[in-house]
């Protein structure tokens, strides 16, 4: 079963760079058709549609994922790259409904939301067999990694917004972001690796990326502890 629970609201601008990395790959790549594509369950939808000649597929297009035999379906189930270099001459796809839309190859990785359940997925499709070149795949790659950062800058950005939640419950949700970051027990500053410390809402537009153990800043150090002041 997929899940993805976090609700994240996409900006215009972000829409406008999103669509414009998928033109530009389905120029680079010359297929008819890149997208970016989104798990609203039950449904998956089209989210973004490159503007290139001969694609099929059009914004807001949905039809539920379970069991509707599209690529991405597999993808989003393996949370693995899927590659079809011809599904007609491949008896698990040639009965696919993407083949029906003349969309014989295709090439796709799976999108993760900040809690690594899936968003969606990006994807390439050409309407003659194509075996796809490992430079499309790293290119996808790093493509759905600039996609993924900007997922996560949202997520952190609605979840500093949110003026209801206590500072102690945002920072239990970041627990499952990586690395280890000291965060003073009293005011909730942050420590970088220079040894300086930032107001929590600074550093975490810079490291979306984190875990926290406590400390003490050197403020808070002299305040509660006077006796000490002297240490780090």
């Amino acid at each position: 079963m997929i899940d993805n629970k976090v609700d994240i609201e996409i900006s215009a601008d972000i829409l406008a760079n999103w669509q414009e990395i998928v033109n530009i790959l389905s120029e680079i790549v010359r297929v008819p058709a890149a997208l970016i594509m989104r798990f609203m369950d039950p449904y998956i939808e089209v989210f973004i549609s490159s503007e290139s000649e001969g694609n099929p597929y059009h914004p807001g297009d949905k039809e539920v994922l379970f069991g509707s035999g599209i690529y991405c379906e597999t993808v989003l189930k393996t949370q693995d790259k899927l590659l079809v270099p011809d599904a007609l001459a491949d008896v698990n796809w040639k009965n696919s409904p993407d083949v029906n839309l003349n969309m014989i190859s295709y090439l796709g990785f799976p999108i993760l939301l900040p809690n690594k359940t899936p968003f969606g997925t990006i994807c390439v499709l050409d309407n003659k067999a194509n075996e796809y070149s490992k430079t499309t795949e790293k290119l996808m790659m790093q493509l759905r990694s600039l996609i993924e950062s900007h997922l996560e800058m949202i997520y952190i950005n609605q979840r500093l917004g949110d003026k209801n939640k206590k500072l102690t419950d945002y920072l239990m949700e970041l627990q499952a972001f990586r690395g280890l970051v000291p965060i003073c027990a009293n005011c909730k500053s942050i420590r970088d690796n220079q040894n300086n410390w930032h107001p929590i809402e600074h550093y975490l537009i810079k490291h979306p990326v984190a875990d926290f153990s406590h400390g003490i800043c050197p403020e808070c150090m002299k305040k509660l502890y006077p006796k000490f002041k002297g240490r780090s």
